[in-house]
């Protein structure tokens, strides 16, 4: 049987996102200073096994905030189901999403269904990229 979320459910994810949010934005800040500093530094490198280390680190950086801005935008859109209040239903099935899956993953667009299909390529979602 589907639980019914009420507006507590609402409030309590609501929250939980804001605060996920606001944690990645603070890392992606920190992770974009810091590849910028390490840019800065690639000039005064003395050794090319420095500089192959840097760069690699900064590529890690880098692909790192590409990750974190894709989950911000998971987030956001999950702030947005909230608001109308489509929030806890697959957006492909319109079927209730399991609560034990919001509470893991506050952000997901799916039900635990939707995903197991998409992910063994019985399905494909076009997300817009």
């Amino acid at each position: 049987m589907a639980w019914k979320m009420t507006a507590a459910d609402r409030r309590r994810y609501k929250k939980l996102l804001l605060d996920k949010r606001q944690e990645l934005c603070g890392d992606v800040d920190s992770m974009e200073s810091q590849a910028l500093r390490a840019a800065d530094q690639d000039a005064s490198v003395d050794h090319v096994a420095d500089f192959g280390s840097d760069n690699y680190e900064q590529t890690l950086t880098l692909g790192l905030i590409e990750n974190n801005g894709k989950l911000l935008q998971e987030i956001d859109a999950a702030l947005e189901r909230i608001a109308d209040r489509s929030y806890g239903y697959c957006v492909h099935s319109g079927e209730a999403i399991a609560k034990a899956r919001l509470d893991a993953i506050p952000w997901t667009p799916y039900s635990i269904e939707t995903q197991r299909l998409i992910e063994q390529g019985e399905l494909t979602i076009d997300d817009g990229e």
